[in-house]
């Protein structure tokens, strides 16, 4: 494996998608052990790998000048595994509580005008799971509003556990950006 790394990094004879390609190919079970040892189940894992490379993809040439590509790979994934644990929690606390939780103004709240503030991002928010696909919107509202588990939405959608985890996944990333583009 280490000559590929090292026939990988000296050649410049193949194109760069192509050098991308043979690198995610002959390091993926590295990849994927060093973001799983990072506390990432098998399934987070994979899909942490394939979101490396569609973002890779899309600028192939960055691996052109490195000198390990594996541990470039590797710390990559990484990283992209970090991002991904506080995106998650930032969700948890931003979608945690119930309407009446996130309408209650703080008595020590400085600004007149905070209610009104929670009360458009509510609004934001009713308006982006209504622009989620039938499915996602199911899911999302299912897992929120209802409190069932990823599993127990599976079994009543009859679809897999993963697919909810990326329903919820992709349904919270959505009413997030809303939230950011109009914040």
């Amino acid at each position: 494996m280490a000559s590929l790394s090292s026939s990988l990094t000296c050649s410049t004879n193949i194109d760069s998608n192509e050098l991308l390609n043979r690198a995610i190919e002959a390091h993926y079970e590295e990849i994927t052990a060093a973001v799983r040892r990072r506390g990432h189940s098998r399934g987070a894992a994979l899909d942490i790998v394939h979101d490396l490379y569609v973002k890779l993809a899309a600028q192939p040439d960055v691996l052109r000048d490195k000198r390990s590509i594996r541990a470039f790979l590797c710390r990559a994934a990484v990283n992209l595994g970090i991002d991904r644990f506080r995106r998650e929690r930032f969700e948890m606390r931003l979608f945690s509580g119930t309407e009446e939780e996130a309408c209650v103004v703080p008595a020590d709240a400085a600004a007149p005008d905070r209610g009104l503030d929670i009360e458009a991002r509510i609004i934001i928010l009713r308006e982006a799971i209504g622009e989620l696909p039938p499915r996602r919107r199911a899911v999302f509202i299912m897992h929120r509003l209802h409190h069932m588990s990823p599993a127990e939405i599976a079994r009543r959608l009859k679809i897999s556990r993963n697919m909810v985890d990326r329903h919820l996944r992709q349904a919270l990333a959505h009413c997030l950006d809303r939230l950011l583009l109009h914040g």
